[in-house]
C-alpha cells in the first residue's frame, strides 16, 4: 500500500495538474474543431449502461487520481463509468482507462427540478485510481472565489451534439469561448436573472458548448500559464445551443473550491 502510494505521489509531481504534455492547438463543441489528441488530459467521458452497453452522456474533469468533477444534472439513478485518456468515442486507440464508479457525491443543494437555481456540481470518486500518464492528467482548481475578466480567453471541450439536435462529436471537440462578464450576461437582453454569482457564462456568439458537452470542463489558462477549470457544462438555451446573446452558462468551480477540498478529504 505504502509502494502504491508513493508511486502515485511521484507520478502527480511529475505531471503535476494543469500542464498537459501535449500543448492545445488553441487558434479558434457547437462550430468548434477538432481537439489535438489528448491536449485536454483531464477530459472524461462519463458514460452509463444501457442494455450490456455503455453510452456517453457527459463530460467531466480528473481533479486527483481519485476524483472527477461533472455537473449534478448529470447524475441520476443509473449504473456509470468513467472513461480517461479517450478521444475518438468510435475507436479504441489503446490509451483509454476505464474506471468503474465508487461514490457519487452531489451537491447538497442541487436541485433536479431548478437548473437556473445554481450548485450544478457533482464529485465522483473512482474505484481504482487512474494511472497518470502523458495522456491522463489532472486539472488546476480555481482558488476560492476567483472571478475572470470580462472577455477572458476560454475553451470548452467535449462530445457533446455538433449542433442543436445533430449527432455526437466522435472526436473531442474544442472552441474558443470568451467569459461573458456577470454585469453583461445578467442584463435583460443577455441572461436576465436566470444567472448567479455561482455561475460563469462563456460564448454567446456561433460557438457554444451543446447537448452531451454537459459536466465538461470550461478550460482557462491562467497568467502562471497553467490550465485551470473555471466552470463546469451546466445549461444552454432551449431555443438552441448557439442562440445569440445566451451564452452557455456554466458552474463556477471557484464557488465551490472549498466544497471540492472538503468533500474530497472527508471520502
Amino acid at each position: 500500500m505504502i509502494k502504491v502510494a508513493l508511486v502515485l505521489l511521484f507520478a502527480a509531481y511529475a505531471y503535476g495538474c494543469g500542464t498537459p504534455v501535449y500543448e492545445p492547438s488553441v487558434s479558434r463543441v457547437v462550430n468548434g474543431e477538432d481537439a489535438r489528441p489528448y491536449s485536454w488530459p483531464w477530459q472524461i467521458s462519463l458514460q452509463y449502461l444501457s442494455g450490456s452497453t455503455y453510452r456517453h452522456t457527459c463530460g467531466g474533469t480528473l481533479l486527483s487520481p481519485n476524483w472527477v468533477m461533472t455537473a449534478g444534472h448529470c447524475i441520476s439513478s443509473r449504473t456509470y463509468r468513467v472513461v480517461l485518456g479517450e478521444y475518438d468515442l468510435t475507436s479504441e486507440e489503446g490509451y483509454e482507462q476505464i474506471r468503474s464508479v465508487e461514490k457519487i457525491i452531489v451537491h447538497p443543494l442541487w436541485d433536479d427540478s431548478c437548473l437556473s437555481c445554481g450548485n450544478d456540481i457533482a464529485l465522483i470518486k473512482l474505484a481504482s485510481p487512474a494511472v497518470l500518464n502523458d495522456k491522463v492528467q489532472p486539472s488546476c482548481v480555481p482558488k476560492s472565489g476567483e472571478i475572470l475578466p470580462h472577455d477572458y480567453r476560454c475553451y470548452v471541450t467535449g462530445w457533446g451534439r455538433i449542433y442543436t439536435g445533430g449527432p455526437l462529436a466522435s472526436k473531442l471537440q474544442q472552441a474558443l469561448l470568451p467569459v461573458v462578464g456577470h454585469e453583461v450576461c445578467t442584463s435583460s437582453d443577455w441572461w436576465g436573472s436566470y444567472v448567479r454569482l455561482t455561475m460563469i457564462c462563456a460564448g454567446g456568439d456561433i460557438r457554444s458548448g451543446c447537448n452531451g458537452d454537459s459536466g465538461g470542463p470550461l478550460n482557462c489558462r491562467g497568467d502562471d500559464g497553467i490550465w485551470y477549470v473555471q466552470g463546469v457544462t451546466s445549461f444552454v438555451s432551449s431555443l438552441g445551443c448557439n442562440t445569440l446573446l445566451k451564452p452557455t452558462v456554466f458552474t463556477r468551480t471557484s464557488s465551490f473550491t472549498q466544497w471540492i477540498s472538503d468533500t474530497m478529504l472527508q471520502n
